[in-house]
């Protein structure tokens, strides 16, 4: 059977690694079983200039009538400073040479701050995002329509929510009892993923103060932090604990097989990195892996992602990260529950099979 062609639109490219060109990558990849080419194509504004961009996005756009494009929006990946205006215009490109635009959303929101620019921006990004809405025939958002507070329609015709996936495919994890049966097997915290700049120093915090709560109830205890700026956050994560007796491994950005096997081979995940919700890729990579999860709840965490094997904490309460990543660790019986949640969720919701079917439903639906 002839495969339908279909097109993946980036923007400029995210460094040091690139999770909307991963997650196009495993995308493509399940799509495949339901008999869709999916291509990625990047136009990369901020190498060559915006006008050699629409020269280039015109030229592709004479080959795609009435080919699906998927045009992947952040706010940063069309604008340098968060005024993604040009994108508009992109849309119109594709549009005007017959193709059937969709895009997927993975900002859902405007970004904040109390500013006079930021509220600028704010407004500029909403009105881009509405516009966008206007423009293509299908939008997929990687929250709950229902948590997006700038929308307004919530047609099931041309308006979808898909999760994100894990950008990798998950090595199978046995139950614990199979996997961490000797006692003299560290429990490990695994910490994926840390927020540049003051942000992230407020996370190592939160990290080592979690840390410290359990570790004199919990004596054989590993420290596993990987992802972006790990390496950068390596010394004050250090300093924090440097009195604490456990093992700190800081491994940096590592390949996705790499990341599957380090957290494959934990017993928890502490995430930190703002509310857990359904576009949080490296909160959904523990539920991959089949993980109990501690995290805090906001305005876009929703179905699915509480289905999964979620200690939720209140940041407002003082030592309540601590406690909840405590109760797990001294709980094996609620952390194999925990984790088998994580399983059932991964399988349900958040594997790249069930993603593409999702996908695949949006397109049938929009013929």
């Amino acid at each position: 059977m002839t495969k339908q062609k279909c097109i993946t639109l980036l923007g400029r490219r995210d460094h040091p690694t690139d999770a909307i060109e991963e997650y196009c990558h495993y995308l493509g990849q399940a799509l495949v079983a339901h008999d869709f080419d999916l291509q990625i194509v990047r136009i990369d504004w901020s190498e060559r200039g915006w006008l050699a961009a629409f020269r280039e996005l015109r030229q592709l756009a004479g080959d795609l009538r009435d080919v699906w494009v998927f045009a992947q929006y952040t706010a940063l990946a069309w604008s340098s400073r968060g005024f993604p205006t040009r994108f508009r215009r992109v849309l119109k490109i594709l549009r005007h040479a017959g193709a059937h635009v969709a895009v997927v959303y993975h900002d859902v929101e405007p970004f904040g701050g109390q500013r006079l620019i930021d509220k600028v921006r704010r407004h500029r990004q909403v009105r881009v995002m509405r516009e966008a809405l206007h423009i293509s025939e299908l939008a997929v958002f990687t929250v709950a329509l229902e948590k997006i507070s700038w929308l307004t329609t919530t047609n099931p015709q041309n308006v979808v929510f898909v999760p994100v996936g894990a950008n990798f495919l998950p090595a199978r994890k046995e139950p614990e009892g199979i996997t961490h049966s000797s006692p003299t097997t560290p429990l490990t915290i695994a910490v994926f993923g840390i927020t540049g700049g003051d942000a992230g120093e407020q996370e190592v915090q939160s990290i080592a103060e979690a840390v410290r709560f359990v570790s004199p109830e919990i004596k054989n205890l590993r420290l596993v932090v990987l992802g972006r700026n790990s390496e950068a956050a390596e010394k004050q994560l250090r300093d924090a604990l440097r009195d604490v007796v456990l093992e700190i491994f800081v491994m940096g950005v590592l390949p996705s097989g790499d990341v599957a096997r380090a957290l494959s081979t934990s017993h928890v995940l502490l995430f930190v990195r703002g509310q857990i919700s359904t576009r949080r890729g490296s909160a959904i990579a523990g539920i991959a892996c089949g993980l109990p999860i501690v995290a805090f709840a906001g305005p876009e965490t929703a179905p699915p992602i509480t289905e999964a094997g979620i200690q939720f904490y209140s940041p407002e309460k003082k030592g309540d990260l601590g406690a909840a990543l405590l109760r797990i660790l001294k709980d094996r019986e609620l952390r194999e529950s925990l984790a088998e949640r994580s399983r059932r969720a991964q399988e349900q919701y958040f594997s790249w099979a069930a993603i593409a079917a999702r996908y695949k439903e949006a397109l049938q639906n929009n013929r």
